[in-house]
């Protein structure tokens, strides 16, 4: 019988485990553990800590926030990734190889996630950079939504099926006509 995993996604205090970080996460309300630039040093460092998590708790979810660009939580043993805006740059001029691209980003990305011991990534952002929001700006893929929509699928797609970025909202949106999605 499958496990049911709680409702709750966690955070740590540090690069390693605490006593009672142990406790916290044996607790049936415990889902998952994100992890945040604290909580990382080395791509190394990480692959031990999710090896701690999971002594614990092998089932729990075990995510970060790694987009590339200015969200790159962990950036020591792994690739710099540019923003996403950057990775669509020439999209007009040059769809396919855009397109591509940023399916190997993808892949990149959730591979070495993967070797990290991690199952998720909070990334791509799918959010339409209308020029309003300083916290969105580079981290999009472009001011139109069906330019996000098709590189957004490219690099979900690209991701291994042994990690997974956005890809439950995605598959949500994605089945949503920008007609509809109002």
């Amino acid at each position: 019988m499958p496990t049911t995993l709680g409702p709750v996604m966690l955070d740590l205090e540090g690069t390693a485990l605490t006593a009672e970080e142990r406790m916290l996460l044996a607790r049936p309300e415990v889902g998952g553990v994100i992890l945040f630039a604290r909580n990382t040093e080395s791509a190394e460092q990480v692959r031990e800590l999710s090896y701690a998590i999971r002594s614990v708790r092998p089932e729990l979810l075990l995510a970060i926030d790694q987009e590339g660009g200015r969200v790159q939580r962990l950036r020591q043993g792994v690739t710099r990734l540019p923003a996403m805006a950057r990775l669509a740059a020439g999209v007009v001029r040059h769809p396919e190889v855009t397109r591509r691209l940023c399916q190997d980003a993808g892949w990149l990305l959730g591979m070495e996630m993967a070797a990290c011991g991690l199952d998720l990534s909070f990334a791509p952002v799918l959010d339409v950079d209308d020029g309003t929001s300083t916290v969105i700006g580079d981290r999009s893929f472009s001011a139109d939504p069906e330019i996000v929509a098709a590189l957004a699928g490219a690099f979900v797609n690209g991701a291994p099926s042994s990690t997974a970025c956005t890809r439950p909202a995605w598959s949500l949106w994605a089945n949503t006509s920008p007609a509809t999605a109002a």
